[in-house]
């Protein structure tokens, strides 16, 4: 754990003191951001035209909106340019929205399309790999969440760490939640299915929102530039095109393998939803926004995955 935490800090360290890094940040602003948007858009065009070479446009389709899900984190963040802080309340009901659209995005893009598949591929064997999928999935969360270091946002105000721990620690705890959403996008478009890998990069960049301004506002408490805030945010949600890539490739590749690949991704966000959004909803005492908002999320999806059919 302390030798992950050591690797980063180096890296971080050597990036600091790396002459065109130093270079770059002596730039006015609007030309500093101009240099990293540029170099952004460089590595898109670099790994797009690759897939599209290497695979076809459901591939680079379905890798597009797994960055456009993570960039909604960054969006979700904005607001921290200009409050320090929301109500409890507010927040509440958009974590409880976000839990709402992650658990129809789960049942109606994930498990649903697995099951059939997985009757296509395994007649009379696809609700139990769909289900192991699941289990796998869960299973993989957790021992991620409880081998890697990584805070919680409750644990945020925790002075007793310095910066730079703290900033390492959140992109570690966002990395293993992030993951297999971004992964849930590639599945999905792997399958094919335009419309179920639509539906569903909807439902995380949805989720995303809350989540950015969860990791933006603590650190803007905490004294950092409101700027270099949000984009602390956003890189969080830069993983998920990696699981999205991971994902889409995988299942392309490796047809056979959809089923248990949806159950997988489901088991996953399933944990995330039960283990992190929920309890962090109620973690203040009974919250009925946070369930009104909850239901409210799971409608919405519900009718644009019906609306989408």
């Amino acid at each position: 754990m302390l030798n992950i935490q050591k690797t980063l800090e180096d890296y971080y360290l050597r990036l600091q003191a790396h002459p065109q890094y130093l270079h770059v940040m002596t730039l006015p602003l609007m030309q500093r951001w101009a240099v990293f948007i540029g170099l952004f858009l460089l590595s898109q065009i670099l790994v797009f035209g690759s897939l599209y070479v290497i695979f076809d446009k459901v591939v680079v389709i379905g890798f597009l909106a797994s960055v456009l899900a993570g960039l909604a984190t960054g969006i979700g963040a904005l607001p921290a340019l200009f409050f320090k802080n929301i109500s409890d309340r507010l927040f509440n009901g958009l974590l409880g929205a976000a839990a709402g659209v992650m658990l129809a995005a789960t049942a109606f893009s994930l498990l649903v399309p697995g099951l059939d598949y997985g009757e296509q591929i395994w007649p009379g064997k696809g609700l139990w790999i769909v289900s192991a999928g699941m289990l796998i999935g869960a299973l993989f969360l957790h021992f991620a969440d409880s081998r890697l270091p990584h805070l919680h946002f409750d644990s945020v105000s925790d002075h007793s760490l310095d910066s730079l721990q703290k900033i390492s620690l959140f992109i570690i705890a966002i990395t293993i939640h992030n993951f297999p959403e971004g992964m849930s996008v590639g599945v999905s478009f792997g399958s094919g299915d335009m419309k179920n890998g639509l539906v569903l990069s909807i439902a995380i960049a949805l989720q995303n929102l809350p989540e950015g301004l969860a990791v933006a506002l603590p650190l803007v408490g905490l004294g950092y530039n409101k700027w270099k805030a949000v984009a602390i945010a956003t890189f969080t949600g830069l993983v998920e095109p990696v699981g999205g890539l991971l994902g889409i490739t995988m299942v392309t590749v490796f047809a056979s393998i959809l089923p248990i690949a949806m159950g997988f991704a489901a088991g996953a966000m399933l944990f995330v939803i039960s283990e992190e959004i929920i309890p962090e909803t109620h973690s203040k005492g009974r919250s009925r926004v946070a369930t009104f908002s909850l239901m409210a999320g799971f409608i919405i999806m519900m009718i644009l995955d019906k609306i989408l059919t």
